[in-house]
């Protein structure tokens, strides 16, 4: 740091906060799409193949307000069918259909340790 008289400190010590949030904040977010896009790909992968329109009809969908990185994955056109599929169900006749998980593991295995890399940026400023 220069010098930097006295009655201009604060305004230093507010850029220099400013500019650390900022950084913090960018780099999160570019994270938090890295994570989403490869839960994103896993999960249509891992999604059941009959014809296919299943696994590529999941989307990614940005969330958030200020100071909010969410991303949403989400099957566009077939999200009734996605908790059926994921955890199985009863047949009308008795029994039940087995569960095909592909989401949850999807996401366990990639966003599993976000929030330490996540406390890493934080730690190091971005």
């Amino acid at each position: 740091m220069a010098n930097i008289p006295i009655d201009q400190l604060a305004s230093e010590i507010v850029s220099a906060v400013r500019e650390y949030t900022e950084d913090v904040a960018k780099a999160i977010e570019k994270k938090v799409d890295t994570v989403a896009n490869q839960v994103l790909k896993e999960a249509k992968a891992l999604a059941p193949k009959n014809t296919g329109e299943y696994a590529n009809t999941f989307v990614k969908t940005k969330e958030g307000g200020y100071g909010e990185h969410r991303r949403i994955i989400w099957n566009k056109k077939h999200y009734r069918r996605v908790h059926l599929l994921e955890f199985g169900h009863a047949k009308v006749n008795g029994g039940r259909v087995p569960a095909y998980p592909h989401l949850r593991p999807a996401y366990d295995k990639h966003a599993a340790n976000l929030d330490d890399e996540i406390k890493e940026i934080i730690r190091n400023g971005g």
